[in-house]
């Protein structure tokens, strides 16, 4: 589900909704390990990355590389294409964009009185 469809504010509350916050917290949870994010940025260096080829970069057997794949897959920060017999992954802008939008933003942003 596109967080961005999500309601900010239930009609009968001035709180955002439980739903709002469940889309980013898996999302968050993934950036917040130092590995996952070197993996990011080597994707974002590359474009479009194979599994074998990210192994030699990160320095990471392939079994726990798959595992940090894995959980950006779940929380749908990378895409996967599969070629062949090898998998490439690529960021996926729209999700990350969604993490940076103002809508996420406005919720922890004070209000001017």
């Amino acid at each position: 589900m596109d967080p961005l469809s999500i309601p900010l504010i239930p009609t009968d509350s001035n709180k955002p909704s439980p739903e709002f916050f469940q889309q980013f917290e898996k999302k968050f949870k993934a950036l917040a390990d130092e590995k996952r994010l070197e993996i990011l940025y080597e994707i974002t260096r590359q474009g479009s990355v194979c599994v074998c080829d990210l192994s030699e970069t990160i320095e990471m057997k392939q079994s726990k590389l798959s595992y940090h794949l894995k959980i950006l897959l779940d929380a749908e920060l990378i895409t996967k294409e599969t070629k062949g017999t090898w998998n490439y992954y690529q960021l996926n802008y729209t999700e990350l964009n969604t993490l940076l939008s103002e809508k996420l933003c406005c919720v922890f942003r004070a209000d001017d009185e």
